[in-house]
């Protein structure tokens, strides 16, 4: 089992840049698009905004941000999988202390973490992976977590 959430660890750690960080400001998001060199797309709604950045290999980051300006969620969905510890922040060390009771593998291809303070969802395979994580804390009221895909 150790070995297994290992591996999963280690592809989670991905080869693509800086991401914006989950829990932090939204000014991070343009930091990220010029650096990037990706395509961006912001969509408004009532209790939240989508920052919406398509990178040149295909891989697509959503980030959620409160109107207090924070981003509460993200979610990737591509070939490649995002730096994890860039795109987490201060949360990847959740990935790590997390306990057993707290993690669960899914068919050796995903990794479910989910504490009081954060929860990250992770699957796939090679050339294909999706997942989302958010901090429940920092999610507007009136937002329902299925809107994070």
């Amino acid at each position: 089992m150790k070995n297994i959430l290992r591996v999963l660890l280690i592809l989670t750690l991905g080869t693509v840049p800086a991401w914006a960080v989950l829990g932090q400001d939204e000014s991070s998001v343009s930091v990220d698009k010029q650096y990037l060199r990706s395509e961006e797309s912001v969509h408004a709604f009532e209790a939240y905004k989508v920052h919406q950045l398509t990178a040149p290999s295909g891989t697509i980051v959503r980030e959620y941000v409160s109107p207090q300006g924070v981003v509460f969620g993200v979610t990737w969905q591509g070939h490649y999988m995002p730096n994890m510890q860039q795109l987490l922040g201060s949360y990847f060390t959740n990935l790590h202390t997390a306990s057993p009771s707290q993690t669960q593998v899914r068919h050796l291809r995903g990794l479910i973490v989910k504490t009081d303070e954060f929860v990250f969802v992770n699957g796939g395979h090679m050339r294909f992976w999706k997942g989302r994580a958010y901090v429940p804390s920092l999610v507007p009221s009136n937002v329902v977590l299925e809107v994070m895909q």
